[in-house]
Formats: C-alpha cells, structure tokens, sequence
C-alpha cells in the first residue's frame, strides 16, 4: 500500500472511531426486554445495536456499519451482507417474501458499489406449513436470482414446532466484487455534496400495511421490491469517483439512512420536503393513517450522495434507468450542525427530521 492510500486509510480508521464515540452518547440502550421497535430500523434498533452487538463485535470492518463489509482477499475487493426477513404477511401485492430476501440482500452488495455473485438461503419452517406455499416461495426466489444474474450456491433448513415461529422466516447472505476502486460509505460524505433519490418513497410499507391490516382504503400502492446492481453500475460507470455514498432506505425509510450518514461523516443533511417524490396513494394513505412518508420502508429505491459538480450527471443516469425514472435531487450536505438532518417543509419552515421512533409498521422485511 502507498503512502498516499495508507494515509486515506488512517484517516477513515479515525473518522470510524469518532463516529463510534459519537453513536455511544447518541444512542442508549435503557430497555430491559427486548420489543418489537428494537426491529423497526430506527432509534431502538440502533439503541439495540450500540448496546449490546456493537461492543460485542467491534472490529473495524463492522465499526464502519454500512449495508455490507468490504475486504481484500488475494487482492481482489469483495463485499460481504446478510440479512433476514420475517415480513408479513408472506405474499403482498407487488412481491412475497422470497423475492424480497433476493433484491433485499442484492441492493445491500450494490450499495457497497459491488456486482452481486452469489447468496446463500436458509430458512426457518413453522410444523405445519403448507407445503405449496413454500414452493410458491421458493419458485419466486429462484425467478428473481434468475432475473438479477446471480446464483443461490448453499443454504440450510431448520424446522420448529407449531407456534414457535409464524410460517416461514427466511436469512439470506451475499458476496460480491466491488467495482468501486474508491472508497464508499457513510463516513465519505463532504460539505456540498448533493442528496439523490432514485424514485418515490413509501410504496413498499404501505403496500404491506394495506394488506396486512385490510384497511379500506382504495389504492393500487404495491411493494417496489427490485433488484439495484444495475442502476448502481451504469451510476460508478458515468460518475465515478464522484460517488460518495449509496445507501437504500429499507426500515425506518429515507429519515433514518439519511440520520446514519449524517452521523457517519459528522456532517448535517438539509433535505427539501417539496422535492422528495411520494406516489399520490402512499401520501393519502400516510395522511389518513398520521404517517410520515419519510420513515416509511422502501425496497427498490437508493440514496445517492455525489459531489456537487457530478450531480446532474448523477440524476440523468439515474433517470435514463427504468428504476430511476423519477429520480430527484433532495438537498445538501453542509457543515454544520453536524450529525443532524434538517428538513425544509412545504410550509417554508425548518425542522430536525430524526430517525424512527416507535415501530408504526411492524415485519414489513
């Protein structure tokens, strides 16, 4: 390693390290039990995580906590994630919990600026589960690794007692190369950089809302599950180096990933309300149900964090691709106040948007 790379490394090592310092006095784990909000993706999940797994676990490929780990093996950049889901219900307009453990751990390896290779599926059967609805399962995972060009090499099955689960619970885990030759993540965020969304917020907990609780509510909002190693290739293939971070806003939506940021690069987010695309169903849905369409889940969009002279380059690319048609710019890095986002509101004022709290929308992944 040269001089100059080495002394890239050293200062991301630090800036990791001050971030962790950063997250102990922001995050607190008070809870005796744990709840349902430790796995909503926002403040109890983070309280959970930096009370009990970060300490536990800390070295400095975790310490970065972005969606993947990436590493060097025989000089070849790899990218490494796992995730689990526990959605329900199983099957919702727009996909099923097969097809979202597929796309949900490819967007994870992409937001890594990888090409997604391989995954692994283990799965998790309650006695008693019918047993066509697993290959309906099954058969849909097997389409969208199809689909995205990857393949599942190995996995493992376990079976527990009626009642000890609810149905299927399935763990997914990838690897895959990095294109990025740079480094990427939420400890890369400068002053100035610019905010991108890919596309409309809120589709995929609203689409699960809807059809878990069967509201009556007439909307044809359905989950935007997809698979993002494209749109993330053709954005490094145009932008390159101007990439300074990816990120998909699964649980606790667009407020929560963008408070990480934030709080990864010790910078402040001033986000734009007005400018942030929610589809007309998910905002009368959020309206009527007191939701803020920010804290919303999505499964098929990313955040783009690019420096300022690449942005429109940026959102061209990200608008000529099928899964970013309606792309958007959505605010600015600055200085300060550094860990915070700030939201201008359609009413033209001012307000901290902080991450999740609470759990409104419970097993949506």
């Amino acid at each position: 390693m040269d001089t100059q790379n080495a002394d890239i490394v050293d200062g991301v090592l630090q800036k990791i390290e001050r971030t962790r310092q950063a997250r102990r006095h922001k995050f607190y784990l008070r809870d005796e039990k744990v709840t349902l909000s430790h796995g909503s993706g926002g403040k109890a999940t983070h309280n959970l995580i930096e009370g009990v797994f970060a300490p536990a676990f800390s070295n400095p490929l975790l310490d970065a906590m972005d969606d993947a780990a990436t590493f060097h093996v025989d000089g070849q950049r790899l990218a490494f994630t796992t995730d689990t889901y526990v959605v329900s219900p199983l099957f919702f307009p727009g996909g099923d919990i097969g097809k979202l453990a597929v796309h949900g751990t490819i967007n994870d390896l992409a937001m890594a600026g990888a090409e997604p290779l391989y995954l692994s599926a283990g799965f998790l059967l309650e006695e008693g589960f019918p047993i066509a609805e697993l290959k309906r399962i099954v058969a849909s995972m097997a389409e969208a690794a199809r689909e995205a060009g990857v393949a599942i090499v190995t996995g493992d099955t376990k079976v527990v007692q009626r009642g000890k689960a609810d149905g299927v619970f399935i763990n997914t885990a990838g690897v895959g190369c990095v294109r990025a030759s740079w480094l990427l993540g939420q400890t890369q965020l400068q002053p100035g950089d610019k905010v991108l969304l890919s596309g409309p917020i809120g589709d995929h907990g609203i689409a699960i809302m809807l059809a878990r609780e069967n509201l009556e509510i007439e909307t044809d909002v359905e989950s935007d599950t997809a698979p993002l190693h494209t749109l993330v290739a053709a954005l490094l293939d145009a932008v390159g180096e101007g990439v300074h971070c990816l990120k998909d806003p699964t649980r606790g939506g667009v407020a929560t990933a963008l408070n990480e940021m934030a709080l990864g690069s010790e910078v402040a987010i001033a986000l734009d309300e007005h400018a942030v695309p929610v589809h007309a169903g998910v905002r009368g849905a959020c309206e009527i149900l007191g939701l803020d369409p920010l804290t919303i889940a999505n499964e098929g969009k990313l955040l783009a964090i690019v420096a300022p002279e690449r942005a429109e380059t940026a959102l061209s690319v990200l608008r000529n691709h099928s899964l970013g048609r309606e792309a958007s710019l959505i605010g600015t890095v600055q200085a300060d106040p550094a860990g915070m986002v700030l939201l201008r509101t359609d009413i033209g004022g001012m307000r901290v948007l902080d991450m999740l709290v609470g759990d409104p929308l419970p097993r949506i992944c």
